[in-house]
C-alpha cells in the first residue's frame, strides 16, 4: 500500500464517519425513520477488504450495517443518503430504507435485514459466478452473533463442497445487539469455527487498515485462484448501540475508551502525521471539506427530493394485489 492510497482510504474513512454521524443527527431530527445501525468504527474492515478486492466487478452482499460497504463499492452518496430519507430518488426508490441499501449496477447485492441471511444468497451468487467462468469473486460480510444462524453453517458446507469462490468477511464486534460474544458462543475465535468445513481462515486485527488490506488481499487472491471459499475474522468494534433504539447501557467505560483509543481513522492519520506526509492542518482541511460536501451536496439533495408517490404503493412489488394470492379466493 503506497502512501497515495493511504491517502485516499483516510479519507475515504474520514468520509464514512462524518457520513454515519451525520446520519445520526438526521435521525434525531426524525428525518429518517424506522431501523437505522451505524459503522462508526468499523471503517478499516469494508475499506481495507474492498480495496483489496474490485469493488463494482466483484459482488458485495451484508447485513442491515450497510450504508458504507455500498458507498465504497461505488453507489451514489447522495442516493444512498435519500433511501435513508425514504424519497423516490434514492437507491431503492425510497421503498427499502437502512437495511436494503441495493445497487446492482456496481454489483452491491444489498444489505438484508434477517440475520443469517446474506450467507446462502453469497454462496448461490459464487455458484452463478463459476457457472458463467467469470473471474469474479462473491464478498459476503457478516456479523459474530449471525455465525450462530444454521445458515451459516449450510452455506460454508455447500461452499467448501463445491469449491466457490466466496470470501466471507466476519466483523467481529464482539456483540449481538446487547449479548456479548462470551455469553452467547461456544467458539469465541470465529475463524476456527470453519475448520469444520476444511476452509481456510484467518483472524486479524480489525482497526488497522494496513493489516486488514494485507489479510484481504491473501484472502481475495485465494478466493479468485480458484481455490474455493476463504473466512476472514476482522476484530473490531461499533462506537454506537446496535440501533438507534439501543440505549448501549450494557458496555463498560473502561471497554469503550480502549476501543476509542485504537481508532482506525486516528490510528492511520497518526502513521501519516508522524511519516510527513501530511499535516494536522492537511487533515483538518479535509475533515472541513467532506463536512462541507455531506451538508451542501449530499443532504441537500435528501431533503430536496420528493416522496414516493402513493399511487404508486404497489409499484415494484413481485405479487400481484389478488384476492387470491391472499387466500380470499375468488
Amino acid at each position: 500500500m503506497n502512501v497515495a492510497d493511504k491517502k485516499r482510504l483516510l479519507r475515504e474513512m474520514l468520509f464514512a464517519r462524518r457520513f454515519e454521524e451525520r446520519c445520526y443527527e438526521a435521525y434525531v431530527e426524525r428525518k429518517i425513520g424506522g431501523f437505522l445501525h451505524l459503522y462508526s468504527g468499523e471503517e478499516a474492515c469494508a475499506h481495507g477488504v474492498l480495496d483489496a478486492a474490485k469493488p463494482g466487478h466483484d459482488y458485495v452482499i451484508t447485513s442491515y450495517r450497510d450504508h458504507i460497504h455500498a458507498i465504497k463499492c461505488g453507489a451514489d452518496p447522495r442516493k444512498v443518503m435519500a433511501e435513508l430519507y425514504a424519497k423516490e430518488t434514492g437507491s431503492s426508490r425510497g421503498r427499502g430504507g437502512s437495511m436494503h441499501i441495493f445497487d446492482v449496477g456496481h454489483r452491491f447485492m444489498g444489505g438484508y435485514a434477517l440475520v443469517g441471511g446474506p450467507f446462502p444468497l453469497a454462496a448461490g451468487i459464487a455458484k452463478a459466478i463459476k457457472m458463467k467462468g467469470g473471474d469474479e469473486i462473491c464478498i459476503c460480510f457478516l456479523g459474530d452473533a449471525a455465525n450462530n444462524q444454521g445458515t451459516f453453517h449450510e452455506s460454508l458446507n455447500m461452499a467448501r463442497l463445491w469449491e466457490l469462490p466466496v470470501l466471507y468477511v466476519c466483523e467481529n464486534n464482539l456483540y449481538g445487539i446487547g449479548t456479548r460474544i462470551d455469553r452467547s458462543t461456544a467458539v469465541i475465535d470465529q475463524y476456527k469455527r470453519v475448520s469444520g468445513y476444511n476452509i481456510p481462515s484467518a483472524q486479524e486485527d480489525g482497526q488497522d487498515i494496513e493489516k486488514v488490506f494485507k489479510a484481504a488481499k491473501k484472502a481475495v487472491n485465494h478466493v479468485r485462484s480458484g481455490k474455493g471459499p476463504y473466512f476472514l475474522e476482522l476484530m473490531t468494534y461499533r462506537y454506537r448501540g446496535h440501533s438507534m433504539s439501543d440505549s448501549n447501557a450494557y458496555r463498560s467505560k473502561g471497554e469503550e475508551r480502549m476501543w476509542s483509543n485504537r481508532d482506525p481513522i486516528i490510528m492511520l492519520r497518526d502513521r501519516l502525521i508522524e511519516a510527513g506526509h501530511i499535516s494536522k492542518a492537511d487533515y483538518k482541511a479535509m475533515d472541513n471539506e467532506i463536512l462541507d460536501e455531506i451538508e451542501d451536496d449530499i443532504i441537500a439533495f435528501a431533503e430536496s427530493s420528493p416522496q414516493p408517490r402513493v399511487d404508486e404503493l404497489e409499484k415494484y412489488t413481485l405479487a400481484e394485489n389478488d384476492p387470491w394470492v391472499y387466500g380470499g379466493g375468488r
